[in-house]
């Protein structure tokens, strides 16, 4: 598939896939025009990509980790150095947190839409 069905099917700006190709994120074939040809399969790998970005991981870690993600109960990694585990479980520790917050952030907006609710209902 050409770049434009790929942006379109995730989401993604032209521009972010070409940046996240730069990156060593994703990759593509080149047609004998020059265009770029992306794998269908891509099309779950950048969601993945995009999802760990929103979470906050920054793209030298993730470009690490993306080979895991295909096969997770089957993980090889044997260049982790100690100070990569270390920035992988403050990344955890901070995505836990996040959640956290998004959770009671949750809480809080279903709380005053039940609020809402009870007082148009009372009227």
């Amino acid at each position: 598939m050409r770049i434009g069905e790929l942006s379109e099917r995730t989401a993604t700006s032209r521009r972010l896939l070409r940046y996240y190709e730069e990156q060593g994120l994703i990759n593509s074939a080149r047609s004998p025009n020059g265009y770029r040809a992306y794998d269908a399969k891509l099309v779950d790998r950048v969601l993945q990509i995009r999802g760990l970005l929103d979470a906050g991981l920054p793209t030298r870690i993730i470009r690490r980790i993306l080979p895991c993600l295909d096969k997770p109960r089957v993980i090889h990694f044997p260049d982790a150095t100690p100070e990569m585990l270390a920035t992988l479980e403050a990344e955890r520790d901070r995505m836990t947190e996040r959640i956290a917050c998004l959770i009671r952030n949750r809480d809080a907006v279903a709380a005053y839409l039940d609020a809402v609710r009870e007082t148009r209902a009372q009227r």
